[in-house]
């Protein structure tokens, strides 16, 4: 069962650090310091006003409840009830993926000292940079860079997941900060993107390569025996193999955006070795997507719609939902969802106020009321109207990665 090798694997890698605010670490030691406090207490979670210049180009159907929630009871809707019902789904999502072979135990091809590919030039900070290679199938590989900070590290390991070309300032600005933070940081990108821009070997015709398909057109080579989800997610098991193989790192927090956003909600499911996660415009449950403002790019890309994964999305309940829960339930588990009620892109307006509440309070109910056992919020971000990880939001990821301020 995937739950069993999983949780084994995730066991090595439970939090033990506290880090805190930049301001705060130590100098030379490569931990980080106890925590910003006000009056001996936890320093107070970021909070922003909306920004009424934002606001003002939206309509009413960005700030009130869609039709699509009228009537709709979120709780039948959540299908995780047990730490049987989680151990049940992991095992599920990974036979799909990997069709009942499991989770790869492989390791990536490293280079070590290599240079900074284009996109991450401007990065500063960094004592090295490694190259994982991950082969997968019809002759695609996955390339991933594995940061090392220039100060001491603080034991943690952080990954950030870019979306569907998403230009690079969100990627620099959130891997900047957790390098200053003394994190080590590896960098993804999603299939045929970025630095994984390839071709993809004709699944008629083995031996003959194709240009790089979109994720739409990945089509025929979904089969009984290949599931092009692998594409998306077997890179993070490999590396993170490859992690716990070489340094073990305490934790292992992951950050993705848009596309980067899907894969965090869904790797940060499978896996258990994920301690905390913050997926940004990455989902909304099948339920609201229809109703959302912008509705077109919400109904999801290729690999987040039912037509493409029958198989894969095929929860009597909302698959979504069920993978915030299962993302949120361990030892110093946690997830914090992260929607801008303004994205030009996706996944806007205030739908998601209909599921905040009953989503978190499954996740104390399995956690036994006890946030170092899971805890699950949200963050409704209305402090810009672009497809981003805000300033603000990072200022509050950074002071949730502090666990020194977790209190609920």
């Amino acid at each position: 069962m995937l739950g069993g090798v999983l949780g084994g694997i995730g066991a090595a890698l439970v939090t033990t650090a506290a880090p805190a605010a930049a301001q705060a670490i130590e100098s030379g030691t490569g931990r980080t310091g106890a925590g910003v406090r006000h009056g001996g207490k936890p320093a107070p979670r970021p909070v922003a006003p909306v920004n009424q210049e934002a606001a003002a180009k939206f309509g009413p159907e960005y700030k009130t409840l869609p039709p699509a929630v009228a009537g709709v009871d979120i709780e039948p809707l959540i299908g995780i009830a047990t730490a049987a019902d989680i151990e049940a789904r992991r095992a599920a999502m990974a036979g799909y993926i990997w069709k009942g072979a499991g989770p790869p135990r492989s390791l990536p091809v490293v280079e070590t000292g290599v240079t900074a590919p284009a996109e991450l030039k401007d990065l500063t900070g960094v004592r090295r940079i490694d190259l994982l290679t991950v082969p997968l199938g019809y002759q695609v590989t996955a390339k991933v860079y594995d940061l090392l900070p220039r100060k001491g590290w603080n034991r943690r390991l952080a990954l950030y997941h870019n979306g569907h070309g998403e230009p690079p300032d969100t990627m620099i600005r959130t891997a900047q900060a957790l390098l200053d933070l003394g994190y080590r940081v590896m960098v993804y990108a999603m299939p045929f993107h970025h630095w994984n821009a390839q071709g993809i070997e004709d699944p008629q015709h083995p031996g003959t390569m194709l240009p790089g398909p979109s994720h739409r057109e990945l089509v025929p080579w979904e089969t009984e025996r290949f599931s092009t989800l692998s594409f998306f997610l077997e890179p993070l098991t490999v590396t993170l193999n490859h992690a716990e193989r070489t340094y073990r790192p305490e934790s292992v927090e992951m950050i993705g955006l848009s596309g980067g956003g899907w894969t965090t909600t869904v790797y940060s499911a499978l896996d258990p070795r994920i301690t905390r996660s913050y997926p940004v415009a990455g989902s909304l449950p099948f339920f609201l997507r229809p109703d959302s403002p912008k509705p077109s790019p919400t109904i999801g890309d290729f690999e987040q719609t039912k037509a493409a994964f029958p198989g894969f999305y095929a929860a009597s309940s909302d698959d979504f939902l069920d993978m915030y829960v299962m993302a949120s339930i361990g030892a110093n588990r946690g997830q914090l969802q992260i929607l801008n009620r303004f994205d030009e892109c996706c996944f806007n307006g205030v739908g998601h106020r209909v599921y905040q509440a009953p989503v978190r309070d499954r996740v104390r109910l399995l956690a036994g009321g006890r946030p170092e056992r899971g805890r699950w919020d949200l963050l409704e971000d209305a402090t810009h109207d672009d497809h981003t990880i805000s300033p603000h939001a990072l200022s509050v990821i950074l002071w949730d990665l502090d666990t020194a301020n977790v209190t609920t």
